[in-house]
């Protein structure tokens, strides 16, 4: 399954640089809550793509992925050319990065309005095109590849400076390359894969294996691990450290799961049943309403008998069903991180087990169920998907934030206005904002059906995530598996880490305190370190760490807002825990940027700071997503199209939103 740097937001780990702000935010994906100051990106950030692309040199394989724009490359190179400068001397004498790195560094603002990425093959934008695109996430890059794929000349238009939505990747702390919100790549439909040639467009993934590492702090020496990867004979003597029962049975566990996502996974592809169709028009319609019903009932013949099991793994508590395989609590925390990451929801809530399933959904490589990290970060994934769509006549422009969409005399999409007061006109019009944004902010809600406005202001979009990108001058060393003396990276360093994750109680506990409008005192934390696997995001000898955390309240107790203090208090209780399993880890870190829920959602549109565009609850999911009766990406306005995560079949840096909006749309435009 991300416009604004405000003070606090990015800071080091003594204190945090004071930005100053100018400009006014877009309409589309503010927020009132947080700071109030406006996007300015930094003045070292790097993001990217531009277009048309630069002719290839001979460099190195990350390098690609940073010539997006040469606004400020020339301010920027003696600030930075020091900085690697030191990175690479100290790289030559040993394998961490300098140790006195100028930290606490402050951030200059690029001059307002300065195009990072433009479009492919326009030189400026046209008045008429047969669809647009609000919003350059990967799923309208997607919906924009398909639409040019058939034919329709199509404009992509995205607010911010950057594409890519939540899969972007940014130069937050000079010579550091983040994954800023996004960061391990496996959902994306394979379909998507082929049709749009990515690999050939530039994309190429770095599977992990092992996958998942849990250390425990316990009182022995060494504390044990819990290393997962495929293989899964060591695997199994993984678990047998806990329990042999555990060893056992895990392989039955995988097979079971495994069944039900390809019993599951074609619904992915294709619109929800609709459900008020089938008993309408003539005969000939009605069968071929019917024929809508056939991903649904493949999907119940491939369960077969055990259809009633598997209802229950989308209906119970994962924590029940996780207690019926297994006993130790190592590996039932570990899994049910899966069931909880992005929800606001204990392993204890009902429906949990689905928000698992839609994680192991994915698949890297021919390899179900596996996630990896995109090289040059998620960023050069969008990147590529934008390639695709270019490469075929699309036209993609940043900076152009849409004010409101136009509607004809009929109350049908005729277009987009944007902030600038420009019109564009077209035939059709697909959203990749959130279905808040799209409904509530783009749309006159006198033009919308009263209950259909009541249920979209009524969508659970809580969001218990605060993401923390790090920038740190060595490999962290844990307790449970130190490094090496030469310090180099040791298999458990590409994981997904796992911390507090000792049993599922830690994580009901750190829900508890969160539903009560408190910040976890002890969160869930995954840690990743994607430069084990692709050293060109960061220094010679240093890394980037992200730092996916639960849990924290959109509002705090009392009614408070996330200030710098709030911010920073967060970011130290997380490092302080990292400490206790890693120590030096504190010590190691040059600069850091918090995003909590308010900032997701200001920065990045994000509802609530949702990842999901929504809660994956199941009365928000398939029939009922973002609405009942609106499931199919259509939407009350004629010609207008939902193609973002808050549509079937939900968030994810998937792709199949974009993807399943496009040929619904593709198909109405033939009719016009």
């Amino acid at each position: 399954m991300w416009p604004l740097l405000s003070p606090g937001l990015v800071s080091g780990p003594a204190a945090s640089p004071q930005l100053s702000c100018a400009g006014s935010a877009p309409r589309w994906g503010s927020s009132s809550g947080g700071s109030p100051c406006p996007e300015q990106p930094p003045r070292l950030l790097k993001a990217f793509p531009a277009w048309p692309p630069v002719p290839p040199r001979a460099r190195k394989p990350w390098e690609k992925f940073r010539r997006g724009s040469k606004v400020q490359a020339d301010r920027a190179k003696p600030d930075r050319a020091a900085m690697a400068g030191r990175c690479a001397l100290r790289g030559a004498l040993g394998p961490r990065c300098p140790s006195r790195w100028p930290r606490g560094w402050r951030l200059s603002l690029r001059p307002p309005g300065a195009r990072l990425a433009h479009a492919g093959a326009a030189a400026q934008l046209q008045q008429e095109y047969d669809a647009v695109v609000i919003g350059a996430g990967h799923n309208g890059l997607v919906a924009a590849a398909y639409l040019q794929r058939a034919g329709l000349r199509t404009a992509v238009l995205e607010r911010r400076h950057v594409l890519g939505g939540a899969a972007i990747t940014e130069e937050i702390v000079p010579g550091f390359k983040f994954s800023r919100a996004s960061y391990l790549l496996s959902l994306l439909r394979p379909q998507i894969y082929a049709d749009l040639e990515l690999q050939r467009h530039g994309l190429r993934v770095l599977p992990r294996d092992p996958y998942s590492f849990t250390p425990l702090l316990e009182d022995r020496s060494p504390p044990r691990s819990l290393l997962l990867g495929h293989d899964m004979a060591q695997t199994q003597q993984q678990i047998a450290q806990f329990s042999q029962k555990d060893a056992q049975a895990y392989p039955e566990y995988e097979a079971f799961m495994g069944r039900m996502v390809l019993a599951l996974d074609p619904l992915l592809d294709a619109p929800p049943v609709d459900t008020a169709a089938l008993g309408k028009g003539s005969l000939p319609q009605q069968l071929r309403n019917l024929q809508t019903l056939k991903p649904l009932l493949q999907a119940g013949l491939a369960l077969g008998r055990q259809l009633p099991h598997y209802y229950e793994v989308l209906t119970a508590p994962i924590s029940k069903i996780l207690d019926r395989w297994f006993e130790s609590e190592p590996l039932k925390a570990t899994l049910a991180t899966d069931a909880v990451i992005g929800a606001m929801a204990s392993p204890h809530t009902p429906g949990s087990g689905y928000v698992l399933l839609h994680h192991v959904m994915g698949e890297l490589e021919g390899r179900r169920g596996a996630w990896g990290y995109v090289a040059g970060g998620m960023g050069a994934l969008s990147h590529a998907i934008a390639q695709a769509a270019t490469a075929r006549g699309a036209h993609i422009f940043a900076d152009k934030a849409v004010c409101h969409v136009l509607l004809g005399r009929a109350g049908e999409a005729r277009g987009v206005v944007l902030q600038d007061g420009t019109e564009v006109r077209s035939k059709l019009v697909l959203s990749n904002a959130s279905p808040q944004i799209t409904f509530l902010e783009l749309i006159p809600q006198e033009q919308l059906p009263k209950d259909f406005v009541q249920r979209i202001r009524q969508l659970d979009t809580r969001s218990p995530v605060t993401k923390i990108n790090v920038a740190v001058d060595r490999l962290p060393s844990f307790l449970a598996a130190p490094n090496a003396r030469d310090g180099q990276a040791l298999p458990h360093h590409q994981c997904s880490i796992h911390l507090n994750c000792e049993g599922t109680q830690l994580l009901h506990q750190a829900f508890t305190e969160a539903a009560q409008g408190h910040p976890s005192s002890r969160p869930m934390i995954e840690l990743c370190i994607p430069s084990v696997l692709d050293p060109g995001l960061a220094p010679p000898g240093c890394h980037v760490v992200s730092l996916f955390t639960q849990y924290t309240p959109s509002v705090l107790a009392g009614g408070r807002c996330w200030d710098e203090q709030a911010r920073n208090a967060y970011a130290d209780t997380v490092f302080d825990c990292i400490e206790d399993y890693a120590p030096g880890f504190k010590a190691s870190v040059i600069g850091r940027d918090i995003l909590t829920p308010p900032d997701l959602e200001r920065i990045f549109g994000l509802p609530g700071g949702n990842i999901f565009h929504g809660g994956m609850s199941l009365d928000q999911l398939y029939f009922a997503r973002p609405v009942p009766s609106y499931s199919g990406y259509r939407s009350p306005i004629p010609g207008l199209y939902l193609c973002g995560s808050g549509a079937h079949p939900g968030g994810g840096v998937m792709g199949a939103a974009g993807r399943n909006a496009a040929q619904v749309a593709i198909k109405d435009f033939r009719h016009l």
